[in-house]
């Protein structure tokens, strides 16, 4: 993986839109939103750990795995 990764036009447009949303939010708006944020992508990352155990067949009370 020596390229590296590049946003589709779409992906860019959305972040510009993201960050017009975000610009005029309170610290603490601001705090909350970034512990949510965080939250979301935990969950993202305990889901493809998920979907690949069982698409791998290395699901827990899988004796193979």
């Amino acid at each position: 993986m020596s390229q590296p990764i590049e946003l589709s036009l779409e992906q860019q447009f959305s972040i510009r839109t993201f960050e017009t949303q975000v610009k005029d939010l309170t610290v603490d708006q601001a705090k909350d939103f970034l512990v949510q944020l965080y939250r979301q992508m935990m969950m993202r990352e305990a889901t493809y750990k998920q979907l690949l155990k069982h698409q791998w067949g290395i699901e827990s009370g899988n004796p193979a795995g």
